[in-house]
C-alpha cells in the first residue's frame, strides 16, 4: 500500500472507532479529502458534520472532540491537526512522510499509483461499438477515448477488465452498402447490378485500393450513394429489401457479397483504432446472437414477466423499477435492439463470468440502458448493481463566435477521426519547421503523430465525460496552459535536466527539516494514488488529466525559483523530486493512452 493510503486509512479507521465507541455511531462512514490549498492542511474532513445530531453534539465541538482523541492516539506522520468553523477537522503531514512519498515514487516506478482495490474483480467495458457502414468520426473518437482510458483506469485500480464492442452487422442499412458496391463500384457502366455476376466476376468492381482511398472512406461512400439510390428510386428500395430477405434466408451469393463489403468496413477501423494505439479485446457480430434474444422474451412470458398484448406485442413490465415500460417483440414477431441486448448481455455473463458490466454508450440511450438492466434482473441474468452506463457528452466542433456546432452529415460537418488527426499533424509539423528555420528532423513525421495524438486525446479526456465538448484544433497544440503537448514538454524538461545529473539520485533528507519552495510540488505528487481512486469513484479519467496540468504547472513554477543542478548537498534530493515528477506525469498519461516522447 502507498504511504497516502496506508495514511488515510489509518485516520479513517481511528475517527470511526472514536464515534462508534463514544457515540453508538454504527459503521460511521469517514472519508479524507485533500484541501483545497495546502495552507488549512494536507488533508481534511468533515465527519463531524455528518455525525453531529446523532452524536447529540455540535459539529464544532465534536471536530475539537475527534482532533483530541486523534491527537493523543500520535498517529504517525500527523504533524498537526486543527479545527476550524464550523467543523472542519485539517490534518498537517510530517516532512518525513513527503520523504517517503518520494522514495516510494522511486521504488515503483510504474506501478505508482496502483492499487488493488478491485482485485479479484472481472470488468467488462464495452465502448466504441461502430456500424460498419462509415468511417468513424469525432463522435465516435470520444466514445473510444473515453471507453479505453476506463479500461486502463479500472486495470490500475487491480480489475481484470476486458475491451469488447459490437459490430451492428445486419439490417436495411448494410443491405444499402452491399446495393452502393453493386451500382457504383463497378468499373464499367455496362456490368450488370446482379450479385451472382460479382460472385463469378469481382474483377469487375473496384478495390479501396484501385480507387486509391482508404477502406473505410470507400465503404462511406458507397453506403452514401446506396442510400441516396434507396430514398430516390422504388425500385432500388425493392432490391435492397429483398437483400435483406435473402440474407435471412442464407442466400449463399448474397452472404459472400456482405462478407466482402463489411472485409473493407473492418479494415478501415482496424487501421483507425491502430493509429489511436486503442483495442478491442473481443468483437461481437450482431448477426451471431441476434435470434437468441427471442428466446429470452419468450421465456420471460412463460413466468409471466412480460404482457403479449392484444395484437401480438410483447411489452415488459417495469412498473416496480419506476421506468416506462418498452416493446420487446413486435406484433408481427420482429425483434429490436433491447431484443438482440438481451441476448449479448447474457453471452457476456456466460463467457466472463463478469462482476461487473459497463457499456460507454450515450446519453441519448439513458432510458434504454436502465430497461435494459432491469429486464436483464427479471431473467435472471444478472443483479441490476452487475450493469453500469457510462455516457458522455457530445462532441461537437468550434463556431465562428467560440461556441458548440454539432456534427451534421447533411451539412458535411463530420469530422472524420484520420482527418482530424491528420489536421493537428499537419500544424505540429508547420510549428516544427518554423521552429527550425524551415528544416525537417529525420523523425519530423514520427514524433509529429505522437504529439498529434497526445493533443488530442488529452484535449478530449480533460473534460468531465458528462460534458458536451468543443473542439479546438488550436488550443489543443498550445505548448502552455491545459493542453497535452505543455504535459509532455514538461516531462521532457525533466528528463532533459536527468540526463544532465553527474551525482546518483538519492534523498540525503532525514525527514527532520520544513519543506521549501518544493513543498506544493511534492505534496502534489503524494496524492496521485488519490486520483486514480476518484477517476474509478466517478468512472472518469478526467480527474487524472486535471491532476497532470496542476502538476506540471507546480513542477515549472518549482523549476523557475530553484537552480536543480547547483552541485550543493540538496541536488540529489531536488534530483529525487525531478525524476518522482516525470515517473508520476508518465504514469497518468498512460492512463490517458498517451505516450510520452524524450525530446521535443
Amino acid at each position: 500500500m502507498n504511504p497516502i493510503a496506508e495514511l488515510v486509512l489509518e485516520v479513517e479507521h481511528a475517527t470511526a472507532d472514536f464515534l462508534s465507541s463514544h457515540y453508538g455511531i454504527k459503521s460511521p462512514e469517514v472519508s479524507l479529502e485533500r484541501s483545497d490549498n495546502f495552507i488549512h492542511g494536507d488533508m481534511s474532513t468533515s465527519v463531524s458534520m455528518k455525525y453531529a445530531k446523532e452524536a447529540e453534539e455540535s459539529p464544532y465541538n465534536l471536530a475539537q472532540l475527534i482532533a483530541n482523541h486523534l491527537n493523543f492516539q500520535q498517529l504517525t506522520h500527523i504533524k498537526k491537526i486543527e479545527v476550524i468553523e464550523p467543523g472542519f477537522i485539517n490534518f498537517f503531514f510530517t516532512t518525513s512522510f513527503f520523504v517517503k512519498v518520494l522514495e516510494n515514487i522511486i521504488n515503483l516506478e510504474a506501478d505508482y499509483g496502483k492499487n488493488i482495490s478491485l482485485m479479484n474483480q472481472k470488468w467488462i467495458v464495452e465502448h466504441t461499438s461502430p456500424n460498419p457502414n462509415k468511417a468513424m468520426h469525432l463522435g465516435h473518437l470520444r466514445n473510444n477515448l473515453v471507453g479505453m482510458s476506463l479500461v486502463r483506469m479500472l486495470s490500475w485500480n487491480g480489475a481484470v477488465v476486458v475491451s469488447d464492442a459490437v459490430y451492428n452487422d445486419r439490417g436495411i442499412a448494410i443491405a444499402k452498402l452491399m446495393w452502393g458496391f453493386l451500382s457504383h463500384m463497378k468499373k464499367n457502366s455496362d456490368t450488370p447490378n446482379d450479385v451472382a455476376y460479382w460472385v463469378s466476376n469481382p474483377d469487375k468492381w473496384y478495390t479501396p485500393k484501385e480507387k486509391n482511398i482508404l477502406p473505410d472512406i470507400f465503404v462511406t461512400q458507397c453506403y452514401l450513394l446506396g442510400e441516396s439510390d434507396f430514398k430516390s428510386d422504388e425500385n432500388v428500395e425493392a432490391i435492397v429489401r429483398n437483400f435483406v430477405v435473402q440474407w435471412e434466408n442464407n442466400n449463399k451469393d448474397v452472404w459472400e457479397l456482405w462478407s466482402h463489403v463489411l472485409s473493407y468496413a473492418y479494415e478501415g477501423m482496424e487501421r483507425t483504432l491502430l493509429r489511436l494505439d486503442n483495442h478491442w479485446d473481443k468483437i461481437w457480430h450482431e448477426h451471431e446472437h441476434y435470434k437468441e434474444g427471442k428466446k429470452y422474451v419468450q421465456e420471460g412470458l412463460k413466468k409471466g414477466i412480460f404482457t403479449k398484448l392484444e395484437d401480438g406485442a410483447v411489452l415488459t413490465n417495469l412498473s416496480i423499477y419506476d421506468i416506462p415500460d418498452t416493446i420487446l417483440l413486435k406484433k408481427d414477431g420482429t425483434s429490436l435492439y433491447i431484443t438482440q441486448d438481451i441476448a449479448l448481455v447474457a453471452l457476456k455473463k456466460k463467457r466472463y463470468k463478469a462482476d461487473k458490466l459497463v457499456w460507454v454508450i450515450g446519453p441519448e440511450q439513458s432510458l434504454a440502458m436502465r430497461q435494459l438492466f432491469a429486464v436483464c434482473e427479471q431473467l435472471k441474468i444478472g443483479k441490476i448493481d452487475d450493469f453500469d452506463h457510462v455516457s458522455y457528452g457530445y462532441v461537437g466542433l468550434k463556431d465562428d463566435d467560440g461556441g458548440f456546432k454539432k456534427m451534421s452529415s447533411r451539412e458535411g460537418t463530420v469530422v472524420l477521426i484520420d482527418d482530424l488527426i491528420n489536421v493537428v499533424k499537419e500544424k505540429i509539423k508547420i510549428k516544427f519547421t518554423s521552429k527550425n528555420n524551415g528544416e525537417l528532423t529525420e523523425d519530423i513525421d514520427e514524433l509529429s503523430e505522437k504529439l498529434a495524438l497526445a493533443a488530442i486525446k488529452f484535449s478530449i479526456l480533460k473534460s468531465d465525460r458528462k460534458q458536451d465538448l468543443v473542439f479546438d484544433t488550436e488550443q489543443s497544440i498550445e505548448t502552455t496552459g491545459d493542453s497535452g503537448i505543455y504535459v509532455l514538454y514538461t516531462y521532457v524538461r525533466a528528463q532533459s535536466i536527468l540526463r544532465k545529473k553527474i551525482k546518483q539520485i538519492n534523498s540525503p533528507l532525514d525527514g527532520q527539516h520544513e519543506l521549501g519552495l518544493e513543498a506544493d510540488l511534492v505534496k502534489l505528487l503524494a496524492y496521485f494514488p488519490e486520483v486514480i481512486k476518484t477517476a474509478k469513484k466517478d468512472m472518469s479519467t478526467h480527474h487524472v488529466a486535471q491532476y497532470l496540468l496542476e502538476l506540471c504547472s507546480a513542477f515549472n513554477a518549482w523549476y523557475g525559483k530553484e537552480i536543480v543542478l547547483d552541485g550543493s548537498e540538496k541536488e540529489s534530493y531536488k534530483l529525487t523530486i525531478t525524476e518522482s515528477v516525470g515517473i508520476t506525469i508518465k504514469n497518468g498519461l498512460s492512463i490517458l493512452g498517451i505516450e510520452t516522447v524524450e525530446k521535443i
